[in-house]
């Protein structure tokens, strides 16, 4: 079969895919292909459309700097307008000719000989690329409880990623595992809509009010007259989302604040001892996500939600038993449990110099510099990689600056037609030392959480602030890569090229 040839391949168009395609072709660089396994763009907000889906993060901060969007409806963008919102975007950046669709990507091996990534795809098309750009994010595969029985179950069972909306719960018991970001949005939903709930929680989450509002009509009018109210809109919802990420860290003297506000906001909307002893935390706030929501508590303290703590040892096929042996009866089963977030690029096997695959690479815990280029293997650039999700604040703020500096990778290297840029071994290690040092000192170390990998390391998150993100990575620094040529290796000079 035809091999196709580009000069760079993104695979994902979510946005970090979008993010990198964009910056490319805005500084001029058009030999850009982005492989996307579905059949549209958007990445988790194409696939998540359980009901009450949308973000945490204000809608003027989760939004590209390059592409505010005076139309939001609400301060919280729900699903359907943030996929929207990405979809205007790639057609108004001319991304309609770059997105190839319905091409999942199945395994990539650099060619020493050429400087090239082979690049296959399910259907059996392959492409040559200089430069490959994973962009395939930390939340887009799902995973279900490890517990026995869970496919025996004989009544309709799915995950929240995977949403049945043919499945009508009107009149029927549902059981919902997991207490995480998902689940908070639409256990209220099943609160309404189904005859029964029973809430299956491991751990209790702290969850704090969520400060949302609709923008009316003289307001939303007011931010498209004026698109400096936008600039200050996002401005101040990222100065205080750069707080409260220093609260995880540095500034842990201010914690308790959110403590406090999330305790309160537990006294308030529920009453009952027993059941408001059940959703207090046991741990730390910060170590694992802080969540926010008006209407997760008082869903949970109506008389047709039931909330039970502790493991769940087994699904049999009319329900659901906990380590006590106690079994619930349930119709459906709705699976809140998240995502393989420390499983960088899923199933896609990537090999490297000498073959050596990344999993390989990643024996001890996926690791790179920058979160963006790992040693072995040469002109790969990871977006959304180990390291650069966030406690608090927008990932599309670090998507823009991943992005900006693998346009300045592209760059350099459009200008030398023979090389490759591999990091050197000791710049990721100095990364990666500096990096699991300033973690040991923050929140999420302290406790069990989906932050971090089998080992207990913690390869999700970015210990510092997105400012800080933005300028570490606005210098392409020559000196931390080794310059290939033809399967040779030669030490650059100690330049650096700014963003």
């Amino acid at each position: 079969m035809e091999i196709i040839d580009t000069g760079v391949l993104v695979v994902g168009a979510g946005f970090g895919g979008i993010a990198v395609a964009v910056e490319l072709r805005r500084a001029g660089i058009h030999d850009v292909v982005v492989l996307e396994a579905s059949d549209d763009v958007g990445g988790v907000w194409r696939d998540n459309t359980y009901p009450g889906a949308g973000c945490d993060v204000p809608s003027p901060l989760y939004s590209f700097s390059f592409a505010p969007n005076p139309d939001w409806p609400r301060r919280y963008a729900l699903q359907p307008d943030i996929l929207e919102y990405l979809r205007r975007v790639a057609r108004r950046c001319g991304l309609s000719t770059v997105v190839r669709f319905r091409s999942e990507v199945t395994s990539a091996e650099f060619d020493e000989g050429t400087g090239r990534w082979l690049v296959h795809t399910a259907d059996g098309t392959r492409y040559r690329a200089r430069v490959l750009v994973p962009a395939t994010g930390q939340l887009s595969r799902p995973v279900y409880p490890a517990v026995p029985g869970v496919e025996t179950f004989a009544g309709p069972s799915f995950h929240s990623a995977r949403w049945d909306h043919g499945c009508d719960l009107t009149g029927k018991r549902v059981a919902v595992i997991g207490t995480g970001a998902s689940a908070v949005q639409f256990i209220p939903f099943l609160q309404r809509q189904a005859a029964a709930v029973t809430v299956f929680q491991r751990t209790a989450p702290y969850v704090l009010p969520k400060a949302d509002r609709v923008y009316t009509g003289r307001g939303a009018a007011l931010l498209r007259a004026v698109p400096l109210l936008q600039k200050l809109d996002r401005l101040g919802f990222w100065l205080y989302t750069e707080f409260a990420q220093q609260c995880l860290t540095k500034w842990s003297l201010f914690a308790p604040l959110f403590t406090v506000q999330a305790r309160r906001n537990l006294a308030r909307s529920v009453q009952d001892e027993r059941l408001r002893a059940t959703l207090s935390p046991d741990h730390r706030l910060g170590c694992k996500r802080v969540l926010f929501s008006n209407d997760y508590y008082p869903a949970l303290a109506s008389p047709t939600v039931d909330v039970v703590a502790g493991d769940v040892v087994e699904v049999t096929p009319t329900g659901v038993r906990t380590a006590d042996g106690t079994e619930y009866e349930v119709d459906v089963i709705v699976h809140g449990t998240g995502f393989a977030a420390t499983e960088f690029l899923g199933s896609m096997s990537v090999r490297g110099v000498g073959g050596r695959t990344l999993s390989e690479a990643w024996r001890d815990g996926a690791r790179a510099h920058l979160g963006i280029t790992v040693p072995g293997f040469p002109n790969l650039f990871l977006v959304y990689g180990p390291n650069t999700n966030l406690g608090g604040g927008s990932i599309v703020h670090m998507l823009e600056s991943q992005a900006r500096y693998i346009r300045e990778a592209v760059r350099w290297l459009r200008r030398h037609p023979d090389a490759a840029l591999d990091v050197h071994p000791e710049a990721e290690q100095r990364w990666d030392d500096e990096v699991q040092a300033r973690l040991t000192r923050s929140a999420w170390t302290r406790c069990r959480s989906w932050y971090r990998d089998a080992r207990g390391r913690v390869v999700s998150i970015w210990p510092g602030r997105t400012f800080e993100y933005r300028r570490r990575t606005r210098t392409l620094r020559l000196a931390d890569f080794q310059i290939r040529r033809s399967g040779e290796a030669a030490n650059p000079p100690d330049t650096a090229v700014a963003s």
